[in-house]
């Protein structure tokens, strides 16, 4: 059986810290694992779909410890490969205060920069109905750029819908002068793209909302949403439908990272049960609330039945 959403790229081993603070002081850390595409992958399973990541992790022991997390959550782990070259990525995690987290990446010379199109199994990725994307694995290395080059391709070339979030990481774009290009690219093939306002921002250079979707859909990009973190999600078709969703109100931000996969997953989610945009918007907003309400990047991915929670206890609320 095929997965109805394939993605690809790099997954590290997080570790983070057992207090707030600076690292200098921290002893302890929690062992995790993160990465913006295996984070959407749960997410999807997790709302009741099927979904495979397609990665390269070293041969040693961090990288069974993510391929079999991974795969302990429901992912198709089939097409990741153990290099005996090259070592699995790590980052750390560093919580200053409550809600404010800073993260260090630790990558270079990774397994997972050395993904390469050669290795795909291109069945599988063709019997997918969505392949997503994010604009970090292309500037991880030239055959990670040529890896996407080739399977944005692919998608078109065999009308699977291309989902793309930009997820920007500016240690990799200072690094790459082609960047902005490189990821203008990728957006010009995506079907559905999910960028925050800031991100837009940086590729198209104005922070309106229209405007931005107006040059996505003349593009030939059929769904745009941009997110504009507490305030909430401009979203529009080539067809015309438009709309803004005031973001969920949340009380505590325990741990925003992984609130952008989360979205992801519920508007991917979405798609793949033929909801109206607008629905999908309020689904990916409604998990992106909830991860950032828990510690880690996959820990508050919710299933269906917490997301009828949640809405329950908001309607109690306004009682």
């Amino acid at each position: 059986m095929y997965p109805e959403v394939v993605t690809l790229g790099e997954t590290m081993v997080v570790f983070e810290a057992d207090l707030d603070g600076p690292l200098r002081y921290v002893n302890k850390f929690y062992k995790r694992h993160g990465g913006a595409e295996s984070n959407v992958a749960i997410g999807v399973t997790r709302l009741g779909h099927t979904a495979g990541w397609i990665s390269r992790v070293g041969d040693d022991e961090l990288g069974k410890y993510l391929v079999s997390s991974i795969r302990g959550e429901g992912v198709d782990t089939t097409y990741v490969t153990y290099d005996n070259n090259y070592p699995t990525s790590i980052y750390l995690k560093e919580r200053l205060r409550e809600g404010s987290t800073q993260v260090y990446y630790y990558r270079k010379g990774s397994a997972a920069s050395q993904l390469n199109y050669l290795d795909f199994n291109w069945d599988y990725i063709k019997n997918a109905k969505i392949i997503h994307l994010t604009g970090i694995t292309p500037l991880l290395s030239e055959s990670c750029l040529e890896a996407t080059r080739q399977v944005a391709k692919f998608a078109k070339e065999n009308d699977i819908t291309l989902s793309f979030d930009p997820n920007l990481r500016f240690k990799l774009i200072s690094e790459n002068p082609d960047a902005k290009d490189i990821l203008l690219e990728l957006v010009s093939q995506a079907d559905v793209f999910m960028p925050g306002l800031d991100e837009a921002e940086y590729l198209f250079g104005t922070s309106d909302y229209e405007e931005i979707a107006y040059r996505f859909h003349q593009n030939g990009g059929s769904k745009i949403c941009i997110k504009n973190g507490s305030v909430g999600t401009y979203y529009s078709t080539k067809d015309g439908e438009s709309g803004f969703l005031p973001s969920y109100k949340v009380d505590r931000v325990i741990d925003p990272v992984g609130a952008g996969d989360g979205f992801a997953a519920g508007i991917l989610s979405g798609l793949l049960e033929k909801k109206e945009l607008s629905e999908c918007v309020k689904l990916g907003a409604t998990v992106g609330a909830m991860v950032v309400t828990v510690k880690g990047d996959i820990e508050g991915l919710p299933c269906k039945k917490d997301i009828e929670t949640f809405h329950d206890a908001e309607k109690d609320v306004l009682r």
